[in-house]
C-alpha cells in the first residue's frame, strides 16, 4: 500500500519542512519492511479566489486530480473523529492487510475541505479540538504514520 499525503499550502524552508521531512524519511526506512510501498506528499498551492466558496471548489478540484479511482480517502478535518495512535496503526495495517493500493491523507486549506470530499472520505479524523497551523497538522500527520509503523513492527519508539 502506498501512502500518500495532498496538502493544500507549502512547507517553505525552515524547521517544519525539515521535521516532516525527517518522518518521511523514517517513514520509508521502516515502512518497506512492513508491505507499505512508499509516501509521497503532494502540495497544492492555495487558491486565490476572493471568496470562500470558490477557493474549497478550486481547491478540491485540484485535490481530486490527485485522487485515483480505487483508494482510500482520509480526510483531517476538525471535526473529525479523534483517534489514539494504536487505533491508527491499526487502521493502517488493516487496509494493508486488505490490499489497498493507495491511501490518500487530504489536508485542505484556511477554508476546510469541501463537502464532496469529506463525504468521499472513509474516515475523517482530527488533532484535538484545537484549531492547527495546516503546517503543523501535515507534520503532526506524518509522525503518526511513522508511529504507526513503529506500532506494527514492535519498535520501542511508541510507550504507551
Amino acid at each position: 500500500m502506498k501512502i500518500v499525503v495532498v496538502s493544500i499550502g507549502r512547507l517553505k524552508q525552515g524547521p517544519e519542512r525539515e521535521l516532516a521531512e525527517r518522518y518521511r524519511e523514517r517513514f520509508e526506512d521502516i515502512g518497506r519492511k512492513l508491505g507499505f510501498r512508499g509516501l509521497e506528499i503532494h502540495e497544492i498551492p492555495e487558491s486565490r479566489a476572493r471568496d470562500a466558496a470558490t477557493r474549497i471548489a478550486e481547491e478540491a478540484a485540484a485535490i481530486a486530480a490527485l485522487i485515483p479511482e480505487k483508494c482510500v480517502l482520509v480526510a483531517l478535518d476538525e471535526r473529525g473523529k479523534s483517534i489514539d495512535s494504536a487505533s491508527f496503526a491499526q487502521q493502517l495495517g488493516r487496509w494493508r492487510d486488505e490490499a489497498v493500493a493507495n491511501t490518500i491523507f487530504t489536508i485542505g486549506g484556511a477554508d476546510g475541505l469541501s463537502p464532496d470530499l469529506q463525504r468521499r472520505a472513509k474516515l475523517r479524523i482530527a488533532f484535538g479540538s484545537a484549531t492547527w497551523p495546516h503546517q503543523m497538522v501535515r507534520v503532526m500527520l506524518l509522525e503518526q504514520i511513522y508511529r504507526a509503523a513503529t506500532i506494527l513492527s514492535g519498535h520501542p519508539y511508541h510507550r504507551a
